[in-house]
């Protein structure tokens, strides 16, 4: 639904009011739930707001009464209210409070008309004050709502790839201290540990069980360094089966890759993101995860941010995953670099998108950043710590594009296999 309001009352001395609609749903006990809530239009007495999106989940049924508040926000948080929401009859309920129906917001779009915005009663006025202010309901349309498992179940697949740190602050592969040891007894190492953890769920939605798998930031055979270069060493097919091949191509490279750096993630994103973009071109029931396991300090934020902006509109999203005996919890190299500059900054968990040097700003999230002490801390399950936004970013492409899991009894466009770009 989108909403905009006229001539709203002015609550500010020296400026204009900056309103935000507040929706609440109207519960057993007498009293109301807020379930969504518009954004602030700053300085404006007619304001028009982004759409909203109201689910069944949230509101009920079509026929339950809703609360529709306007407020004149305030930075101390002592928001004040313009006006609420009258419904058709103008019944009065709970404490003079009037309400809305999401079928009463849709006739009212239907019929292209308004209504008042009133302010209830009080101790200095015993009725409600019926304003000049008018709310408007310019946008309204239903549609389904799919969920992860809707897609997954019809066809749809995650499609597996994995880029490795091979910088030199993961120390000397032949040191028992080095987050690349390979242990003779068996014991997995801290990236050994990630592959199998992190792939086995992955791959449980990827059919073919056939990855793209590089590495970064390590001295190739031809002495030069690299900051995406096959696991597998082959100068040709990228792709490896199954997990046990990633295992495999990566024991195999620290024979033949001496470790480097600095670590760079524009490079494996970029290459990453050409892979799904090719594949728009042939089938739109993929959708890529990349995991990118590390343990240094990422030295190019701002290329790595224009390299996700860019990636942002394509079905793709990217896990990375640190390694390591650093403390999370402790103040540290880890929480001052890694932590503030990848989960604050590149997971966008605060709200704000990442913006690009040039201003773009990314169409949505598709960072998740899990570190693996909480893992092996107990503090999450592998599951939960890939799994908690992805499903998310899953869907908002999927909306965004309006892409729909496939028809029951239709099978899914026939798998292409299209060999990948170096």
């Amino acid at each position: 639904m989108t909403f905009r309001c006229s001539h709203l009352e002015n609550k500010d001395l020296f400026s204009l009011s900056d309103p935000f609609l507040r929706i609440s749903r109207i519960v057993e006990s007498g009293g109301s739930v807020p379930i969504c809530k518009t954004e602030v239009v700053n300085n404006n007495l007619n304001p028009i707001w982004k759409p909203l999106t109201l689910t069944m989940q949230q509101f009920g049924s079509k026929d339950n009464p809703l609360v529709i508040e306007c407020f004149d926000f305030n930075n101390c948080g002592n928001h004040v209210l313009i006006g609420l929401g009258h419904n058709t009859n103008m019944e009065f309920i709970f404490n003079s409070k009037l309400q809305k129906s999401v079928a009463e917001l849709e006739k009212l779009h239907k019929e292209n008309a308004s209504a008042n915005l009133f302010l209830p009663p009080s101790r200095h006025r015993h009725q409600e004050k019926v304003l000049k202010s008018q709310l408007f309901a310019d946008g309204f349309c239903e549609k389904n709502l799919y969920s992860f498992l809707d897609y997954v179940s019809s066809g749809f697949e995650l499609n597996f790839m994995v880029a490795v740190d091979f910088t030199a602050s993961n120390g000397n592969p032949q040191s028992p201290d080095s987050l690349h040891y390979i242990d003779p007894a068996g014991r997995l190492n801290a990236y050994q540990q990630a592959i199998m953890e992190v792939g086995e769920v992955i791959q449980f939605y990827d059919s073919d069980r056939r990855f793209p798998a590089w590495g970064f930031g390590g001295r190739t055979s031809d002495g030069s360094i690299s900051h995406c270069f096959n696991l597998n060493g082959g100068a040709g097919g990228v792709e490896v089966v199954g997990v046990e091949g990633i295992m495999a191509s990566y024991a195999s490279a620290l024979h033949n890759v001496a470790l480097a750096g600095p670590t760079l993630f524009g490079q494996v994103i970029n290459t990453a993101a050409e892979i799904a973009g090719h594949s728009l071109n042939y089938n739109s029931s993929k959708y890529f995860v990349l995991l990118i396991i590390t343990d240094g300090v990422l030295t190019d934020l701002q290329e790595t941010k224009d390299a996700l902006v860019r990636a942002s509109d394509l079905p793709l999203s990217v896990l990375i995953v640190g390694v390591g005996n650093a403390d999370f919890e402790q103040s540290g190299v880890w929480l001052s670099c890694i932590t503030l500059f990848i989960w604050k900054i590149l997971d966008a968990d605060n709200g704000r998108r990442l913006e690009g040097s040039n201003g773009r700003v990314a169409t949505r999230d598709i960072v998740q950043f899990v570190p693996m002490r909480e893992v092996h801390g107990g503090h999450i399950s592998v599951v939960q710590g890939v799994l908690e936004e992805l499903p998310g970013q899953f869907l908002t492409y999927m909306r965004s594009r309006g892409i729909e899991p496939h028809a029951v009894n239709v099978p899914p466009p026939p798998a292409q296999h299209h060999p990948y770009p170096v």
